[in-house]
């Protein structure tokens, strides 16, 4: 309130406006986006060693397939979380969508192995826009509300994995690789066909000073939602800063007056050149407002991708490397690819309760707790297979350990943006992927390469260590997220959010 004239945050507007039929469509924009980095990450269970016996690879060269999948998206979530902070988060994932359609369906006419490498690693540097996606669309989300509809978009990923599984069943065994290639490019496609009906994000618009473009697209939910904007005008959190410091009689006030009037003043003065795009972006995320959240987020990051892809490698691996281990298993050393691809769809769903669990906790308990407390139930999963245990009771345990890690994977992907201020957020948030897909790279290389060396103690073990320290961290973030309000500014996000609203 100035002078008497009543006025009204962006925060403010949505929690107004609430979680309505605007709010559907760009779920379904963002979920179809999800769906598809899930469809293209989970066909690398298919294709290498589909194209290993067509080419007669090495098995270091049908890892590399699936490794330049991870090293393409490590470069992609930095490089797009710096462009959408920059020039908009509509540019940020349109880019990455044309990128992931042209380089995933030219995968399926390639003619060899080099080809097929140099595509498959641009499908990765277009899949490294996910987190700009998951950031837009929290931008678009009530506070009170926003933990449960991220589960929400999150389960999306899910869907994506069993679709995926159910169209390698259906396609693999009769039309081959090059056709499920083609097939797992159509959701990328959608993303393209209804791009121009996308919103930029009124957060992203407002920080640059567009405020009238923020206020449109605003007063478009309001139409969408069948409810009216708050009374007054808008304001952004750097003007509400401002009013505040002028009532503090410091020898600074005087330095804010002369830009009140405008909008362009009060950003250079408030947000750091670094937070605009320019200069060295990830200086920002090291400086001294951010450096604790940045350090613990990339520890949570690596730890859930390492434990999330181990389980779903393990899941197969390790009764694989028993058999070889184990003489008392060979009778079970009989597969076919049907009963893989049938094995990998039931995994699939154990991603299902995670996602109810997760769903059930975020907003109650808050984030902090119901990451911390999946992944040491996790822990617990899987300390039993720290010896050999029976094939049934191995699939029991890593399914429950999958429940667990999915569970906390998807928390902190809503806990991310939430943590981050709007000037960096997609920045802070593609690092942090960044360094969880090094987690990725790492875990096929360490942990599995240990179970095929008959060492499951010492892969188990490091399991528990990595899990366990990503939840010790969790514990040791700064403050909770749950139903508070996002920040815009550096100079906001030094203490934690405003109270609930």
């Amino acid at each position: 309130m100035e002078d008497g004239n009543p006025s009204f945050t962006v925060d403010e507007a949505l929690v107004a406006m609430g979680f309505g039929k605007f709010q559907l469509c760009v779920l379904a924009y963002a979920g179809m986006g999800w769906v598809a980095e899930a469809m293209e990450m989970m066909l690398l269970s298919f294709v290498g060693p589909a194209v290993q016996s067509l080419w007669n690879l090495s098995a270091r060269e049908e890892s590399l397939i699936t490794s330049v999948v991870f090293a393409g998206m490590l470069v992609g979530a930095y490089s797009w979380g710096i462009v959408a902070d920059k020039y908009g988060r509509r540019k940020g994932f349109i880019i990455t969508a044309v990128v992931t359609f042209v380089a995933g369906f030219l995968s399926a006419f390639a003619p060899n192995y080099t080809w097929l490498i140099i595509l498959r690693c641009f499908v990765g540097l277009g899949l490294g826009g996910g987190p700009v996606l998951a950031s837009w669309y929290l931008e678009f989300i009530p506070a009170p509300s926003r933990g449960t509809w991220m589960v929400v978009f999150s389960s999306f990923w899910t869907v994506g994995t069993i679709f995926e599984a159910s169209l390698a069943w259906l396609i693999m065994p009769s039309l081959g690789w090059r056709w499920l290639l083609a097939f797992s490019s159509v959701p990328t496609s959608l993303l393209l066909l209804f791009y121009r009906w996308t919103p930029e994000s009124p957060r992203y618009l407002i920080l640059q000073g567009r405020k009238a473009e923020a206020l449109a697209i605003l007063e478009k939910v309001a139409k969408m939602n069948k409810t009216q904007l708050p009374k007054g005008v808008l304001i952004s959190e750097m003007e509400t800063e401002l009013e505040e410091n002028k009532s503090l009689p410091t020898e600074n006030t005087h330095l804010l007056k002369p830009g009140e009037t405008g909008e362009a003043a009060p950003v250079s003065i408030i947000v750091p050149k670094s937070d605009k795009g320019s200069g060295f972006p990830l200086l920002t995320l090291l400086s001294p407002e951010l450096i604790k959240r940045t350090l613990l987020l990339w520890v949570v990051f690596f730890g859930n991708a390492f434990a999330y892809y181990g389980v779903v490698l393990l899941t197969t691996e390790l009764n694989n490397s028993q058999n070889n281990c184990y003489p008392t298993d060979t009778r079970l050393s009989h597969s076919s690819n049907d009963v893989n691809y049938r094995d990998v769809f039931i995994a699939s769903f154990a991603e299902f309760p995670g996602l109810l669990i997760s769903a059930a906790m975020v907003d109650r308990f808050g984030r902090k707790v119901s990451m911390s407390s999946m992944l040491f139930i996790c822990c617990i999963f899987l300390l039993p297979l720290l010896t050999h245990q029976s094939p049934s009771l191995t699939t029991v345990l890593l399914f429950g350990a999958r429940i667990c890690i999915s569970a906390a994977f998807t928390v902190v992907y809503i806990y991310a943006p939430e943590i981050y201020p709007t000037a960096v957020r997609t920045t802070g948030v593609g690092v942090g992927s960044s360094v969880g897909r090094i987690g990725g790279v790492l875990c096929p290389l360490v942990a599995v390469g240990l179970v095929h060396g008959c060492h499951q103690t010492i892969a188990v073990l490091l399991f528990e260590i990595v899990i366990l320290v990503s939840g010790i961290c969790v514990c040791l973030f700064p403050f909770e997220t749950s139903g508070r309000e996002l920040t815009d500014t550096i100079s906001a996000s030094k203490e934690p959010p405003s109270s609930s609203v």
